[in-house]
């Protein structure tokens, strides 16, 4: 018997072997699909790839579990170009995003800068005030100065920050250039005691 006579046998027992699987393929097919359609089409990729690859089938094995095991790659391969997606919308993905933090960063950096460049009685006057949450008679009683003064303090403790903040005033800190309202305030806080 000649080479070109077994291939066209080993071919046709091939085709039969596998025209014998093809129900049972379905059945497999049908219940990883749980669809018939679905189902259909995973049969006919199985098929497909098997007579594309049968060259890599060594004859004598086990050619039903070769076929299930190319069934089963092409269903999970199925399944994962098939991923869920879900269509995200302008407000979805704004919710989902995070602003950057670097800008709080720089704020917060501009701010001590500004805050650094305040006199340390104006410093201290609006802290207590701010973030302490005190009333201007106790500022006055802890600082020792008149109510009068602290007012005066934080007023222009936020003027200034305020000036500083929006125009980028680099000037030197207040601690080396006292102006003549820091010591008009010296000079009452004195004539007070």
């Amino acid at each position: 018997m000649s080479t070109q006579t077994k291939q066209d046998d080993g071919t046709r027992d091939f085709h039969e072997q596998l025209k014998t699987i093809l129900p049972r393929l379905r059945i497999y097919a049908l219940s990883l699909t749980r669809d018939r359609d679905a189902a259909d089409d995973l049969v006919h990729d199985t098929v497909i790839k098997a007579l594309t690859g049968r060259n890599s089938f060594q004859p004598g094995t086990n050619l039903a579990a070769w076929l299930f095991r190319i069934q089963r790659n092409e269903f999970i391969s199925g399944l994962r170009r098939r991923r869920p997606t879900v269509p995200v919308d302008t407000a979805v993905a704004e919710s989902l995003s995070h602003p950057p933090h670097q800008d709080s960063g720089l704020v917060m950096r501009e701010f001590m800068s500004a805050f650094g460049k305040l006199a340390a009685a104006q410093r201290e006057a609006l802290l207590l005030a701010v973030l302490e949450g005190l009333p201007y008679e106790t500022i006055a009683e802890h600082t020792g100065v008149s109510v009068g003064t602290v007012k005066s303090r934080i007023s222009r403790a936020r003027d200034t920050l305020e000036r500083l903040l929006l125009e980028g005033d680099s000037r030197q800190p207040a601690e080396s250039r006292r102006t003549s309202l820091d010591l008009r305030d010296d000079e009452a806080t004195v004539a007070a005691r």
